[in-house]
């Protein structure tokens, strides 16, 4: 494995961070023989950086991140982050759903760069590249420290996940959105319940990361759906794409952006694998629509983009800037809600 003078994907911000991200004397790995972590190795690192600089050329919305994991066990088969792990040396597919790095230091180094006279309170972003609140959180807890320094320095942030553990620090949530503009979505692509074990088979339940929204917003903190991804030709059927629409409405989502696959080197061989092995007939189809590279035909994302902003219209939510950072209106909950809300059982499905 390669760890000395690593090159991450994106570039440390400037003045605040050393070349390497950390080095092979600052890796501990271990494993832990309980059920839900039986085969994932973790490999614990200090990190030398934790805030990063997303390159011009991505087109993303947002210029920082901070990713306290590499590696995933959500395991979603069309994961675009999947080519990282190439970067330590390690395969694209099972190495990264059961090789996890984190960076245990990841809380202390984020306080230390926001007080840094270089840094000047930019929008940070998280679960951009691997999800923040997969599995590892619950062992490492990571999460609290990164956003109670986000909301001691007043720093605005958005956080996108599939997982339900981000109820767990609702309180600090809400206490960083009384200080800082706070931004929370959460992914579900479609409801199929056949699909959803097979292509995201380590996430909770679509209807679970619903409940996510709905509790969340019960405790008045409003929450968008990034309706990601939608999948040709598996979830992408009218009738799917309208009940996937009317669940994110009536679960009080304030948003929901559709995002139609995409397959970037890393993740397409694993994806494509995938499809040949549980959907063969559709690969032919495949290798014509992404035979130009990463992305579906713009024909395609324009009509999928219309379909959901037409139905989400008829439902009474609308899109919303991915990414982009947004005040949350804090309101009082209603007793109802905040009584469901304090029997929420934070189980993986």
């Amino acid at each position: 494995m390669r760890w000395d003078h690593l090159a991450d994907d994106t570039t440390p911000a400037r003045g605040i961070a050393n070349p390497a991200l950390f080095g092979t004397e600052a890796v501990t790995t271990r494993t832990f023989d309980t059920p839900e972590f039986r085969g994932i190795t973790f490999h614990e690192v200090r990190a030398r950086s934790i805030v990063n600089q997303v390159p011009g050329a991505s087109r993303m919305p947002f210029e920082w991140t901070v990713n306290p994991y590499r590696g995933c066990t959500h395991a979603c088969v069309y994961c675009f982050a999947r080519k990282t792990h190439s970067y330590l040396d390690l395969d694209t597919g099972l190495g990264f759903d059961s090789q996890i790095v984190v960076k245990i230091n990841a809380p202390e180094l984020l306080r230390r760069q926001l007080g840094s006279r270089q840094w000047h309170g930019a929008h940070i972003a998280m679960g951009t590249n691997v999800d923040c609140y997969q599995r590892a959180e619950g062992r490492y807890r990571l999460m609290p420290g990164i956003i109670a320094a986000l909301r001691d320095h007043a720093n605005p942030f958005s956080i996108l996940t599939k997982g339900t553990l981000i109820l767990r620090d609702l309180e600090l949530l809400r206490q960083a959105a009384e200080v800082t503009e706070v931004g929370i979505s959460v992914s579900v692509g479609f409801l199929d319940d056949e699909l959803w074990r097979t292509v995201e088979p380590g996430t909770p339940s679509p209807e679970r990361r619903l409940d996510v929204v709905r509790t969340l917003g019960g405790h008045g903190i409003g929450c968008g759906v990034l309706m990601a991804p939608v999948i040709p030709f598996l979830g992408d059927r009218p009738e799917q794409l309208r009940a996937t629409v009317r669940a994110i409405a009536a679960a009080g989502a304030t948003s929901v952006t559709p995002l139609v696959l995409h397959l970037r080197p890393g993740a397409r061989e694993w994806f494509m694998q995938w499809l040949a092995e549980h959907h063969p007939r559709l690969v032919p189809r495949y290798e014509r629509m992404y035979g130009a590279g990463a992305c579906a035909p713009t024909w395609y994302q324009r009509r999928i983009t219309r379909q959901v902003h037409e139905l989400a219209a008829e439902f009474g939510i609308g899109p919303a800037d991915r990414g982009a950072p947004r005040r949350i209106t804090l309101s009082e909950p209603e007793p109802a809600a905040a009584a469901a809300a304090g029997s929420t059982q934070l189980t993986l499905l």
